[in-house]
């Protein structure tokens, strides 16, 4: 009898227990599901708008991260910190003949990184190069204005096209389309002058960029690209960067002037050679 009556105490506590627990867990499903609804409700309401309802990117932004040094996966090293990479898979997939050109530029990148004379860093470079850079948006356009040598890319988001006989640009032709609140830029016609990064990574003059931005929040941006160059990759490759709206008092850009011709070689006009 006393048997019996312990079996019966320790299952009503044991369904009082697994009652509690159930309910707490419904509860807490519930406050989840709830707390995630109004984190998306606030995110979409809170991110700036133009008047057209565009997401507007205006503001001064940066990468914080240390993915200038290197791009792929690599462990410290005496000119670089550690990193994990923004390179999906890990790899950037190079051809053959062309990965020996990345090793070369990797062996002498104390001297031949194209920023270490004063080259802007190109795209998608510039985006996650470790000095902020300004958006001014206007329905029809975005101008990026980057600290680093005050270069200045436009992006056309007025749904015109490339134009038919382009010339190569440092900083390529952009034309941006949106995809939702997502803006999906398109952007070509580059030189070879520049890298993607201090260890040697590099393209053709075959670059094409396809890029996207999107708000994760009010301050916060999520990068993309997907990068293809068929002179040098055995298939199209993708990053992901995220970046930071710089909110301290009165920040601003600071004067920092680089050019990108030789002018040392060609200014001021200099007589002919005898």
């Amino acid at each position: 009898m006393n048997t019996l009556l312990v079996t019966k105490t320790r299952f009503a506590t044991t369904q009082s227990v697994s009652t509690k627990f159930a309910g707490l867990f419904t509860l807490a499903t519930l406050i989840l599901v709830f707390s995630s609804g109004v984190a998306l409700a606030a995110t979409k309401e809170n991110v700036p708008r133009l008047a057209n309802g565009k997401p507007d990117f205006s503001g001064i932004w940066e990468a914080t991260s240390a993915i200038d040094f290197d791009l792929e996966p690599h462990s410290n090293r005496k000119d670089a910190p550690p990193g994990a990479g923004v390179v999906e898979g890990g790899t950037i997939p190079y051809l053959p003949s062309a990965l020996e050109q990345k090793k070369k530029n990797f062996e002498n990148r104390n001297t031949d990184d194209p920023t270490l004379k004063g080259y802007t860093p190109g795209v998608p470079r510039s985006v996650y190069y470790p000095e902020p850079f300004q958006i001014f948006q206007r329905e029809k356009d975005l101008f990026l204005v980057h600290q680093f040598g005050h270069s200045v890319r436009t992006i056309y988001t007025n749904n015109t096209d490339h134009p038919k006989d382009p010339n190569d640009w440092w900083l390529g032709d952009s034309r941006g389309k949106w995809d939702g609140d997502t803006l999906v830029v398109d952007v070509k016609n580059f030189n070879d002058r520049t890298w993607f990064d201090k260890a040697g990574n590099y393209h053709s003059d075959a670059l094409h960029v396809v890029e996207k931005w999107k708000f994760l929040d009010s301050n916060t941006i999520e990068y993309k690209a997907t990068i293809e160059d068929v002179n040098v990759f055995s298939r199209p490759w993708n990053i992901s960067v995220i970046l930071h709206r710089h909110r301290e008092p009165n920040f601003q850009l600071i004067e920092d002037y680089r050019f990108t011709l030789e002018y040392d070689e060609f200014y001021p006009p200099k007589p002919p050679k005898q």
